[in-house]
């Protein structure tokens, strides 16, 4: 009986040193999914380390000519978006879209203005940002006189500032609403089609604080910011996954450390096996 009674509690122990196959492959599984997290995260951070240093020399650099025409199809955000650019050409005043804004200025709109080039193509240029009590164009006449025909010669403005990809859709949680003039978004398609504009680039300049004139928008708010937390992500997925680590080693580890440990057996089963004058009647198996 003794035997068999050590068997019992052996296979008891080994039962208990060993979780449940399911359990050890979700968990092996779950700490290769965790690492590989932080290391993606690890990844992302030199992209965006990388992104941040090329938007950086783009904004800073000199200004350049805008994209020609026959190049707006290749037009990308990783390529182009932030780059200087110069345009010239003549402000389209009575084609422009106001579009909702919220900046540090507090709440108003940017005004999106066409400016014709010389070549007949257009660009959508966002002037800057007017208060919404300026919404109406009637109400900036003085700003707007720039760019705008004299007589028979054409008043050409020069306008520097951030090539900017459109922003299809609208603003968030918010669509577009041509018919009613109402836009939450920068997309120079749906605004072109809305004002009539063909030719036009696929993309807008966001125009510097000089450009501006006495009287109009407030240019030069383009604020470029990249979050960038990668490394808090990638701490945070590493240290679960060395937690999780420490919990597979107690498992594991800690039911080895079992199998060596004293077991206190049964009363019952210690009186079995007594010996000496005291021991009781020993009854083998049969």
């Amino acid at each position: 009986m003794s035997e068999a009674v050590t068997g019992k509690a052996k296979g008891a122990r080994g039962k208990a040193a060993r979780p449940p196959l399911w359990l050890t492959v979700v968990s092996l599984t779950a700490f290769a999914l965790l690492i590989g997290l932080g290391v993606w995260q690890i990844e992302r951070r030199a992209w965006k380390l990388a992104l941040i240093d090329r938007v950086e020399q783009r904004v800073h650099a000199a200004a350049q000519p805008i994209p020609s025409p026959t190049s707006w199809p290749t037009v990308t955000a990783a390529s182009d978006e932030y780059r200087h650019v110069a345009v010239t050409g003549r402000f389209l005043h009575d084609r422009e879209a106001p579009v909702q804004a919220v900046t540090e200025e507090g709440p108003g709109y940017w005004v999106l203005t066409p400016l014709r080039r010389d070549d007949g193509t257009l660009v959508l240029i966002n002037r800057g940002f007017v208060p919404s009590e300026r919404r109406d164009a009637s109400t900036r006449q003085e700003g707007n006189r720039q760019g705008q025909v004299q007589g028979q010669v054409k008043d050409h403005v020069k306008v520097t500032g951030l090539l900017r990809m459109s922003e299809p859709k609208g603003g968030f949680l918010r669509t577009n609403d041509p018919v009613h003039d109402r836009w939450y978004s920068r997309d120079v398609a749906a605004i072109a089609a809305a004002r009539d504009l063909h030719d036009i680039a696929p993309f807008f300049i966001d125009a510097d604080a000089g450009s501006q004139s006495g009287g109009g928008p407030i240019g030069g708010l383009t604020v470029v910011r990249f979050p960038n937390n990668h490394l808090i992500y990638a701490l945070t997925w590493f240290a679960l996954a060395f937690m999780l680590a420490g919990k597979l080693f107690v498992t594991f580890g800690g039911g080895l450390f079992r199998g060596r440990r004293f077991v206190h057996e049964p009363a019952g089963d210690s009186a079995a096996r007594r010996t000496g004058s005291d021991a009781g009647t020993i009854v083998e198996p049969t």
